[in-house]
């Protein structure tokens, strides 16, 4: 079973290779907002589909709201940070 630490460096590998070596933050899917906003969207979608109250309309205006809010924090994510992948950190030490 592969560690956190070999997962993490095997997906910064996948992404230099999709992305460039150099990019300003982490590759999307390592982030925390990442998944907290694939749960929220799943969350949204799965009280649309049992709630009487919750119809489509509102659902999708919700999930537009949520995917526009974390397009907007990667944003201000990458305005000024660098991101050292982690292949890099290992070769420092």
């Amino acid at each position: 079973m592969a560690t956190m630490q070999q997962t993490g460096a095997r997906m910064e590998r996948t992404g230099e290779t999709i992305a460039g070596r150099h990019d300003e933050t982490k590759w999307a899917p390592l982030t925390t907002e990442f998944w907290a906003m694939v749960g929220l969207i799943a969350a949204i979608l799965i009280a649309a589909a049992v709630s009487d109250s919750l119809n489509d309309i509102r659902a999708w205006t919700l999930v537009t709201v949520v995917g526009a809010a974390y397009i907007v924090s990667r944003g201000l994510a990458k305005m000024g940070t660098d991101h050292t992948p982690l292949s890099r950190t290992r070769d420092r030490r």
